[in-house]
C-alpha cells in the first residue's frame, strides 16, 4: 500500500509538499496498524496468565540437550573457580582422594575437564595412553591409583608440553567423548575438575549430565572472590546446587616461628558465602607441603595423611559428601 501510493504520487506531483506529507502520514498509519496487530498477537500468545519470563524460559529450554547420566556413575561433583591460579586442580585431586580415604567402601573417579590446561597427569604423576576396550571405549587410567578407581584427562592423549589449539566445537566434541566414551566402571562419585571461568565447557557439561553439586574454590583475595561469585551464579542459572566454597591459601604459617600471615586477606570467602547463602566447606592453608607434594605427583592426602594440610582436605571432603543427596541402594 505504501509503495503503490508512493509510485502514484511520483508520476503526478512528486515535488508537492502536501503529497510528501501525505506519504509520511500514510506510512505512519500503516506502521501504527502493523504495530498494533503485532502487539495484539504477542499478547494473545501462550496460555492465559502465563508470564513473559515463563514463556521465554520454555522457549529457551526447547533447544537445550536432554541430560543423560554417565553410565555407571551415581553422583557427579564439579570443582570450579571463576579464575585460574587459585588452586582448583590441586583441590579437586585432594578432594577426590579425600572422599575415597574417608570411606573406603566408595569408588571414586576423577575427570580432568580442563582441555586447554590439563593438570591431573602432573598432579598424580600419571603417564600413558588409554587403551580401548572391546566396546571401543577408552579405558580410564589407571585402574587403581592410591584410593581412586579411575581417572581421565586430555593430558593422557597429548604430549606434556603440546599446546591444544582448538576451536569451540572441537572442545565440545572432546568433552562429550570424555564423558560418554570412557569406561568409568561403577562409581559412587565422579569428581570433575572444571576449567576456570564460565564458558562453553561449563555449559556443555552442566547441560549434558545431571550434576549433584558444585564446589567453588577461591582465595580470600577480593579479585578472586569477584570471579568466584560469577562462577557460583552461573551454576545457579543452570540449576546446579552450589555445595559451598573452599577458601584456599587462607593463611601462611611461617616454618621458623609459626607466625600466621593472611597473605591474600582474611575471611573473604566467608563473607562471599554469607552473601550467597552457602557455607564455607573448609580452609586450606598456604603450605609448602601442598606445593612440593603436588609437583612430585604425590597429593598430600596420601603422601602425608597425618599432616594438618591433609586433614584440612579430608574435612572438606566430608563436608561435600554430607551435602550431597542420599544415594539410593
Amino acid at each position: 500500500m505504501i509503495y503503490s501510493s508512493v509510485l502514484h504520487f511520483h508520476k503526478h506531483v512528486i515535488n508537492c509538499s502536501k503529497v510528501k506529507a501525505a506519504i509520511r502520514c500514510d506510512e505512519h498509519i500503516v506502521i501504527s496498524a502493523a504495530c498494533r496487530k503485532h502487539s495484539l498477537r504477542f499478547k494473545s500468545s501462550g496460555p492465559a496468565g502465563q508470564s513473559a519470563q515463563e514463556r521465554q524460559r520454555q522457549h529457551m529450554a526447547r533447544g537445550l540437550p536432554k541430560q543423560k547420566p554417565i553410565l555407571g556413575v551415581k553422583q557427579v561433583v564439579v570443582v570450579a573457580s571463576g579464575k585460574g591460579g587459585v588452586g582448583k586442580s590441586t583441590t579437586a585431586v585432594n578432594l577426590a582422594l579425600g572422599i575415597a580415604a574417608n570411606d573406603s567402601s566408595k569408588s571414586v573417579g576423577l575427570l580432568d575437564a580442563d582441555i586447554y590446561g590439563p593438570s591431573i597427569p602432573k598432579l598424580m604423576n600419571l603417564r600413558g595412553n588409554p587403551e580401548l576396550t572391546d566396546s571401543m571405549r577408552s579405558e580410564a587410567l589407571p585402574r587403581f591409583f592410591f584410593f581412586l578407581s579411575t581417572s581421565m584427562s586430555m593430558g593422557f592423549l597429548v604430549e606434556e608440553t603440546a599446546p591444544i589449539v582448538w576451536r569451540g566445537l572441537m572442545v565440545m566434541s572432546a568433552i562429550e567423548r570424555l564423558l560418554r566414551q570412557v569406561a568409568w566402571g561403577q562409581l559412587d562419585y565422579l569428581v570433575i575438575d572444571m576449567p576456570p571461568g564460565t564458558g562453553d565447557v561449563q555449559l556443555s557439561i552442566t547441560q549434558n549430565i545431571p550434576i549433584s553439586g558444585a564446589v567453588i574454590v577461591s582465595t580470600p583475595q577480593d579479585i578472586a572472590l569477584l570471579d568466584a561469585r560469577r562462577g557460583a551464579e552461573m551454576f545457579r542459572k543452570v540449576n546446579v546446587p552450589v555445595l559451598g566454597l573452599v577458601q584456599n591459601m587462607s593463611v601462611f604459617h611461617c616454618p621458623n616461628c609459626n607466625h600466621k600471615t593472611h597473605i591474600f586477606g582474611e575471611d573473604g570467602a566467608t563473607e562471599l558465602a554469607n552473601s550467597l547463602g552457602v557455607e564455607v566447606l573448609g580452609d586450606i592453608p598456604l603450605h609448602i607441603n601442598i606445593r612440593e607434594m603436588s609437583d612430585k605427583g604425590q597429593p598430600v592426602v596420601v603422601s602425608k595423611p597425618d599432616s594438618p594440610e591433609a586433614k584440612a582436605y579430608l574435612k572438606v571432603a566430608a563436608q561435600v559428601v554430607k551435602r550431597l543427596p542420599a544415594q539410593s541402594a
